[in-house]
């Protein structure tokens, strides 16, 4: 259940279309839902202003339908998605629950309208487009579609450059990358928005699948980097998603609304 959910009751009880005890019923359920293999946290959009995601793996077709299903019935706002959901599930997420938006191993439903902040997702090369696609659909759930710049490794720097004013523009840019993961000091090195760094499993030998990449962005001299984990472009979407929707801070325009409109009132 989301904030405007909630609104939503609370007027219907003050006007009489629900009972009070209907009103407890529905928020009776409110902080988890418990369907015996999975408890379905639906405080969270409350929260963090993100709702819980659901991750494929180890789960069946059936009970990623299910939980897909459980988020979408407590809400007709929040956005729900799926990752790293393989083909079957994928399936049977899409057939039980109309409405998805399938990118890849990524489902989103019911995606939240564009906001106005310009987040930058740049990958160093074309391998790591996979990883990319799983953070653009995150992104693009919670009303944060991103620009894409693709293929600007460390490797051909002057790709990167053109892109300059972009750079500038940005409010945040994610950076996807492997190998040496270079492209993350470089880019925070240009721009002052945050920048939250990506090392994929691309690279030979001593890349380590992505270790090597990890630990250098980890040991950026770029200060201020975020680091997520290998391959997690669903993380890095998440702590982009963090600094634009926590609800403290969209209550607190309101707040402040409401607290010189006290004031006025009481000089008139």
């Amino acid at each position: 259940m989301d904030e405007a959910a909630i609104r939503r009751l609370l007027h219907d009880v003050q006007d009489g279309r629900t009972s009070p005890d209907d009103a407890v019923a529905s928020l009776r359920q409110l902080p988890f839902a418990d369907l015996g293999f999975a408890r379905v946290d639906h405080h969270r959009h409350l929260r963090q202003g993100m709702a819980e995601a659901i991750y494929g793996p180890g789960k069946t077709p059936d009970q990623a339908a299910r939980i897909v299903a459980e988020l979408l019935s407590r809400s007709d706002r929040a956005p729900v998605v799926l990752t790293r959901a393989d083909a079957e599930q994928v399936a049977a997420a899409a057939e039980a629950n109309p409405g998805a938006d399938v990118r890849a191993t990524t489902v989103v439903w019911r995606a939240a309208e564009p906001r106005g902040e310009r987040v930058l997702l740049i990958t160093a090369g074309t391998a790591d487009l996979p990883v990319a696609d799983e953070c653009a659909a995150t992104l693009t759930a919670h009303g944060l579609p991103p620009v894409r710049i693709t293929d600007v490794g460390v490797a051909g720097i002057h790709r990167l450059l053109g892109h300059a004013d972009e750079l500038a523009a940005a409010d945040a840019v994610v950076v996807v990358a492997g190998m040496e993961g270079a492209l993350a000091s470089v880019i925070g090195g240009l721009t002052g928005a945050p920048v939250v760094a990506v090392p994929t499993s691309v690279g030979y030998g001593a890349g380590l699948e992505g270790v090597t990449a990890l630990l250098g962005m980890l040991a950026s001299c770029a200060a201020g980097i975020t680091v997520v984990g290998i391959d997690n472009g669903f993380g890095a979407a998440s702590a982009v998603a963090r600094m634009f929707l926590n609800p403290a801070r969209r209550s607190e325009p309101a707040a402040a609304d409401a607290d010189r409109g006290a004031r006025q009132g009481a000089g008139r």
